[in-house]
């Protein structure tokens, strides 16, 4: 399945969900470190909200801007809360918006839904796994973005926005699947 023939806003709007749920394990310390190389749980909850922003411009705007540093903000997890719920309707059917300008590119819608649902699910994750949580990707929507991830995530993307990929056991569930494809260490069950 390519981006293009995938429901991207539907896609999305699953990720979101899912990442909404991982907001309800934050609690106290900012400070602790994420899954991702570099950055402790308020950075982590600061990208995740100018993802959130960017997917919001792109569907209402048919443009990405630059990113516009208004951190720190008291609140982290209220903002975000209040962005995903905004993000919700803005990509619902019918879109009558085809591409969206990045820079000097113009995107397929498709691409930039399908990419924002693997940050947003991703990032989610992140947030769980940083606040001591087992929530794994739900096994549809991981196995939706398994298929689309490699075409995604170019070898020129790592090691610099993702790690080397994680070697899956046989017996993997989807969501660890797909978080060993983007060099994050899932936390297998013992077999």
């Amino acid at each position: 399945m390519t981006a293009s023939r995938l429901d991207g806003a539907g896609l999305l709007a699953r990720a979101v969900d899912y990442a909404l749920g991982s907001l309800d394990t934050v609690s106290g310390d900012l400070g602790r470190p994420t899954p991702c190389a570099g950055w402790d749980l308020r950075a982590l909850l600061d990208h995740l909200n100018d993802s959130l922003l960017a997917l919001h411009e792109a569907a209402t705007l048919g443009q990405v801007f630059p990113d516009v540093d208004d951190y720190p903000v008291a609140d982290p997890v209220a903002v975000l809360r209040d962005r995903a719920t905004r993000l919700a309707g803005v990509w619902a059917p019918p879109s009558p918006r085809r591409e969206v300008a990045l820079g000097d590119l113009s995107l397929r819608t498709a691409i930039v839904t399908t990419t924002g649902a693997l940050e947003v699910a991703v990032h989610g994750w992140d947030v769980a796994v940083a606040c001591g949580a087992a929530r794994t990707i739900p096994a549809g929507l991981a196995s939706d973005m398994l298929a689309v991830a490699p075409a995604l995530v170019a070898t020129a993307d790592r090691p610099e926005r993702f790690a080397a990929p994680v070697v899956p056991p046989s017996w993997a569930a989807p969501g660890d699947r797909l978080i060993a494809f983007l060099g994050r260490q899932p936390q297998w069950p013992h077999h």
